[in-house]
């Protein structure tokens, strides 16, 4: 077998191939040339980018193989989500990867504001010898502002702590417990940016927080105050920034993003009182090869078939590993469910009842839809875009778990509408300490038969004889029968059949057996992994 093709669009920590191990086709390509980079994305199953290649609708369309898009990094403006999504591709980053370095960025340029370390180094470096003109100020008993108090917030928190500074912030989100465990004082915006001596913003970019410092916040500070962004390009209003410092609002700024990069001008880079970086939030050599191995450990898992549960585009969460080992049961009752429908799927129901009831179980909702739509649309059905499907396709999907389950420790049914009118459920279990997949129930029929790759599933009238009817077809057709289960019903006269065999069975000999057991239903089952 081939292997799956890795493809490296930017140049990576070579921790990052050493990560991938042995089992990929590792290859390189310069993404920045995009008629190279689409000829290469042709056999490609993974992409590995940094921030210089865009994967956008169009590059996206030149890679039908495509699996994966890992961004070596936080920011994901490179990618185009949407059309990842819609072609089943999982896109994942390194979002912890450059916490550390960002935060310890941020403080680089408290500390260079307050003692006007770039000023006077260049003054040095002209020759000059102006002590006089760059004194600073004590950051002890200052006040630090930090609006977005998540992890770099928090590790920003941490280490100026050390310095004796006061700390406040605002987080509509934190609780007040754990601004209390970081020794923080919550405060809303408007008092935090009367009260901060340095002010720095760590918030995500959306529509609600970009300029979210603007010429109102810039007016309320100290004019001895400076205000800092090493988060996002966009948070602080640029124009009314620049406008705020030419007005001696406010003492300084430092600034390692900015809304385009690089800055069309320096309109605000070149004005006195401005430090100013090239995005180096995430540019340290750990901080690197962080991203490299992590998102290399994401694209392992997704080529193996596995669920990456921190993929952006993937709505699963962290998986408990008990939880995981019913990812694929219920993919695979998703594809018997799919293979006994008779006809279009109207709504679904995921049961879960047992020992997982204690757990976030939201992934096998993904499973079950990828496991019933891969044989219903022509296109590739992954964890990503099967909720598109789904939703496409007005397919309504519940779920609901419950802690009693009299007969098994862990059971998943599948329950769904079909638009004929019918219901058709599926159920399955995780059998004994080897977690052992089975076929538990079919229609309210108990069943005990281990899942595997090849079964006929027939529903005839319940009479004596008809196991010899349809082993002759089989074995005159050389088929061999690998285990077998029959189920009788109280409500009806009719008795079903759990045939598994050692391979796939052909069309013809399924209608025979139909036709010589007058089986109302008879249907090829076949589990397919990826």
């Amino acid at each position: 077998m081939p292997k799956p093709v890795v493809l490296l669009a930017e140049q990576l920590s070579p921790a990052t191939i050493e990560a991938l191990g042995p089992d990929f086709d590792v290859r390189s390509v310069d993404g920045t040339d995009r008629p190279a980079l689409f000829a290469a994305l042709a056999e490609a199953n993974a992409v590995l980018i940094r921030s210089a290649t865009k994967m956008d609708a169009e590059a996206i369309s030149h890679a039908p193989q495509l699996k994966v898009i890992a961004r070596a990094g936080v920011g994901l403006d490179n990618v185009d989500i949407k059309a990842a999504t819609t072609a089943g591709v999982m896109v994942v980053n390194a979002p912890t990867s450059n916490i550390i370095s960002a935060a310890e960025l941020t403080c680089g340029h408290i500390i260079g504001l307050a003692r006007h370390i770039p000023a006077a180094s260049a003054s040095l470096a002209a020759g000059e010898w102006k002590r006089s003109s760059f004194t600073g100020t004590e950051l002890f008993e200052k006040t630090l502002g930090i609006v977005g108090l998540g992890r770099i917030g928090a590790l920003v928190a941490e280490r100026m702590r050390g310095f004796g500074m006061r700390l406040v912030a605002y987080d509509p989100y934190v609780t007040a417990a754990r601004a209390q465990q970081l020794g923080v004082e919550l405060l809303d915006l408007d008092d935090l940016v009367a009260q901060a001596d340095f002010l720095t913003i760590h918030m995500p970019k959306t529509p609600e927080t970009t300029g979210m410092i603007g010429q109102a916040q810039l007016k309320a500070m100290k004019p001895t105050a400076y205000v800092l962004n090493v988060a996002r390009g966009g948070l602080i209003d640029e124009e009314a920034l620049a406008e705020a410092l030419a007005a001696g609002e406010i003492a300084g700024a430092a600034l390692d993003v900015f809304t385009s990069e690089p800055p069309a001008d320096a309109s605000l880079t070149g004005l006195a009182g401005v430090v100013a970086t090239p995005h180096l939030g995430a540019s340290t050599a750990e901080a690197q090869e962080k991203a490299g191995v992590s998102v290399a450990r994401s694209v392992k898992l997704a080529l193996e078939g596995d669920l990456v549960p921190d993929a952006v585009n993937v709505a699963g969460g962290v998986i408990d590993p008990f939880v995981r080992p019913g990812i694929s049961l219920v993919e695979q009752l998703g594809q018997v469910f799919s293979a006994l429908s008779q006809s279009g799927l109207v709504s679904l129901d995921i049961e879960v009842r047992g020992e997982l009831a204690d757990y976030d179980v939201s992934v096998y909702k993904l499973a079950a839809l990828k496991g019933i739509l891969a044989n219903v649309v022509s296109e590739t059905v992954s964890y990503v875009n099967a909720p598109v499907f789904a939703e496409q396709r007005g397919i309504e999907t519940r779920m609901t778990v419950e802690k009693e389950s009299p007969l098994f420790r862990n059971l998943t049914t599948l329950r769904g509408t079909l638009s004929d009118g019918t219901v058709l459920s599926v159920a399955g279990t995780l059998a004994g300490t080897q977690m052992v997949p089975k076929i538990v129930g079919i229609n309210g029929y108990e069943l005990d038969a281990p899942l595997a790759k090849h079964h006929i599933v027939m529903l005839y009238a319940d009479r004596p004889g008809v196991v010899a009817i349809y082993g002759d077809v089989f074995g005159r057709a050389g088929i061999n029968i690998e285990a077998l289960q029959v189920a009788s019903s109280d409500t009806t006269d009719e008795a079903l059949s759990v045939v598994t065999v050692d391979a796939r069975v052909p069309d013809e000999v399924v209608a025979e057996i139909g036709e010589r057991i007058e089986a109302s239903v008879v249907r090829q089952v076949e589990i397919t992994e990826d």
